[in-house]
């Protein structure tokens, strides 16, 4: 029999299924690979379960995705928790009308672009992504969510490297989570 008032157990640290590649893409960059996470099943569905409980604190509608790993993250979480998926695309990918927005990146620029009618009755959005870096991709999908008639309720990241301080390019008021800080 288990007793009501023993404490609860502390969740599995990811960190442990994360490996750090160095000089990856190029020299002096550490990377942060999240494959060795995603192929186990016990990181992965631990991984499920930490970016559920941000669901239900923040109450989204729906789980936009960022191409690309951000893809296999939110298409994943979505299913989890029983919501719809929709995706932010590179140029020319999305059949149909599109919102697009060009944006900088540390080394020059990009664009993203999310079907035109990708949201109907102002729902609640929470995007999702792999890494927050420098942010501005994720600033780039917030306003894309807003372009097509969402609200953003929040972001959510599997990983975020705090010292690029993407989260100062993240739009005021709205929740941040990652579940790894470096």
């Amino acid at each position: 029999m288990t007793s009501s008032s023993s404490a609860p157990s502390t969740p599995p640290d990811l960190r442990r299924w994360v490996r750090d590649i160095p000089d990856f893409p190029k020299p002096g960059i550490l990377f942060r690979d999240l494959t060795p996470l995603m192929g186990d099943p016990q990181g992965w569905q631990e991984t499920m379960r930490q970016l559920s409980l941000i669901c239900q604190r923040v109450q989204p509608d729906l789980i936009v995705g960022i191409e690309a790993r951000g893809f296999i993250v939110a298409a994943a979480l979505a299913t989890a928790v029983g919501l719809g998926f929709v995706p932010v695309r590179k140029p020319g990918k999305l059949p149909g009308d599109v919102h697009g927005i060009d944006y900088t990146l540390e080394y020059g620029s990009d664009r993203l672009e999310i079907h035109a009618d990708g949201f109907t009755n102002l729902p609640r959005v929470l995007v999702v992504d792999d890494l927050l870096a420098t942010g501005g991709t994720a600033a780039a999908c917030g306003e894309l969510v807003r372009l097509a008639g969402g609200q953003l309720a929040g972001f959510a990241f599997v990983v975020e490297l705090q010292d690029l301080q993407g989260r100062q390019r993240l739009p005021e008021g709205v929740s941040v989570d990652a579940l790894i800080t470096y």
